[in-house]
């Protein structure tokens, strides 16, 4: 009996791109970093990481960090691909040359220290021990930094223990702080907490959810089924009184980015916290009530999700006459806890699934703009937002202020959450596991490339079956015919994009261009 062959074939074709809806023969998470991991913005400011034409000029800055989290989660998602050898080193660029300012009690200067997890990984399948304690250390820095020494809300007040957004936010907790500071404390925690012992590392799990069981508290509107961006323990004092509810201590609105903060910030700390901690099924709740009420305010044409969200497109400004549009930070943050949480088997797939992948279809056909250089770029996200003694907080602040300008040239905060969800979506189906499933070339297999035919042939087995899948995972095309030393294929019936062979069972990859 004959030895079974199985050849996996890569194919990646390579054309000049247009404008176009979602494309099923595309890696959208390789292509946004490709076309942006050397040119996003921060606010209005160009930023560079690393790459085989650029060189890094990237500080230390929560966009900054968002952004090179989600290109090291790519690299460790689709690692064994050698394109993706780049998205490591030039992190590792990143991290290796900045300097890591952490300014007191600022929950934003944390958020970019969640990039050595994935570095301390890397460091160590390398066998660069010294360098990997470097990553961890600098990422328990972070964690101390939170844990020890950031100012809490005090003992005579609602929330006690609860981290203050910033220093000059007194009393303040806002849903971003959720994403930047104790999102990182969880996969410190996740990774390294038990070298601490069990007391200390229950007691820090019970100091996180603390932060979650007060924030969402506070600002959960059972009515509504959102949650306010922001609130004060102290509604009176002079950094909330403008805008803080005198009763409640509430902001005004349901800013989009904001919950999209807070959704993945659940999603993220679900991910490391211990199933035998007696907070898990609170937090578990508390994403499920997330998920219902974003559900319900899900623009039903675009599947994407509005600036404010209990509004529609026909809710103007004040004073600007903008209306409410649908915003790209938010839409793909959402869409990536959405992925996530059923990824985690903490959010039903029954229930949201097919919503999930019409937001992601969604963010592409409203946000991804394809250029002539072959290029994408992202499009309609929010700039800033926030509450102050100068910004109230209200609707037509979130529409008309001074620092929520609309960007429509791959703001940071929208590249970031469009890499996450673009990898969640792509693991969520077949893509990733036949990419996982590739090998190096085996010796006694031939391929070679004439125009649009490809030919296969192996020295040793003969060919007996070809089966041709797109990105997703989808057939289109199958062969099974006589047994034969040598198959020509010709690929000019499919459209430019990626595919997968698999000829027999041996995996092998091969990439050419059209």
């Amino acid at each position: 009996m004959k030895k079974t062959v199985s050849i996996l074939l890569l194919i990646v074709l390579f054309t000049s791109l247009s404008g176009a809806p979602f494309r099923s023969d595309s890696i959208y998470s390789k292509w946004a970093i490709d076309s942006r991991m050397g040119d996003f913005r921060n606010k209005n400011v160009t930023e560079r990481f690393l790459t085989p034409t650029t060189s890094r000029n990237a500080s230390w800055d929560y966009v900054s960090g968002l952004v090179a989290k989600a290109i090291l989660k790519a690299w460790e998602q689709y690692k064994s691909e050698p394109w993706s050898a780049y998205f490591f080193t030039g992190i590792e660029d990143f991290a290796d040359n900045v300097s890591m300012t952490i300014g007191e009690s600022n929950l934003d200067d944390l958020n970019a220290g969640k990039i050595f997890f994935e570095l301390y990984r890397g460091a160590m399948e390398k066998g660069q021990t010294s360098k990997a304690e470097t990553y961890k250390t600098k990422a328990t820095t972070c964690r101390n930094t939170l844990k020890n020494n950031h100012q809490r809300i005090g003992a005579n007040l609602p929330g006690t223990g609860g981290f203050w957004h910033k220093k000059q936010y007194t009393n303040q907790m806002w849903l971003d702080g959720l994403y930047m500071g104790p999102a990182l404390y969880a996969e410190w925690q996740g990774n390294f907490g038990q070298e601490l012992g069990e007391t200390d590392n229950t007691e820090s799990w019970d100091d996180i959810a603390l932060q979650f069981d007060t924030i969402f508290k506070h600002t959960w509107d059972v009515n509504k089924k959102l949650n306010y961006h922001a609130w004060s323990a102290e509604p009176t004092n002079a950094a909330s009184s403008y805008w803080a509810n005198p009763v409640t201590g509430c902001s005004q609105e349901f800013w989009g980015r904001g919950m999209g903060w807070f959704f993945a910030a659940l999603v993220d700390v679900l991910e490391f916290m211990p199933d035998s901690h007696p907070a898990k099924q609170r937090l578990i709740a508390y994403i499920n009530a997330v998920a219902d009420g974003l559900k319900a305010r899900q623009d039903p044409i675009s599947g994407c999700w509005y600036q404010l969200l209990q509004y529609d497109g026909t809710k103007k400004g004040t004073t600007c006459q903008v209306s409410n549009y649908l915003e790209s930070s938010a839409s793909c943050m959402i869409t990536y806890a959405y992925l996530k949480g059923m990824r985690l088997g903490i959010l039903d797939k029954n229930v949201y699934r097919q919503m999930a992948e019409k937001a992601y279809k969604g963010v592409i056909a409203q946000f991804v703009v394809e250029e002539s250089d072959g290029k994408i770029k992202l499009i309609q996200s929010c700039e800033s937002a926030g509450l102050s003694s100068t910004r109230k907080g209200d609707a037509n602040y979130y529409l008309c202020g001074s620092d929520v300008e609309i960007n429509n040239d791959t703001e940071g905060k929208v590249l970031g959450p469009f890499i996450m969800a673009s990898l969640e979506y792509e693991r969520s189906r077949q893509t990733y596991t036949l990419m996982k499933n590739v090998q190096s070339a085996q010796p006694h297999c031939i391929i070679k490339k004439y125009g649009d035919t490809v030919e296969i042939s192996s020295t040793q087995q003969p060919v007996q079956t070809v089966c041709v899948f797109d990105c997703l995972g989808n057939e289109k095309f199958y062969w099974n015919g006589k047994e034969t030393d040598q198959i020509n294929l010709n690929l000019a019936c499919l459209p430019q994009g990626i595919y997968f062979f698999k000829i027999n069972a041996d995996v092998v990859k091969y990439l050419f261009t059209k």
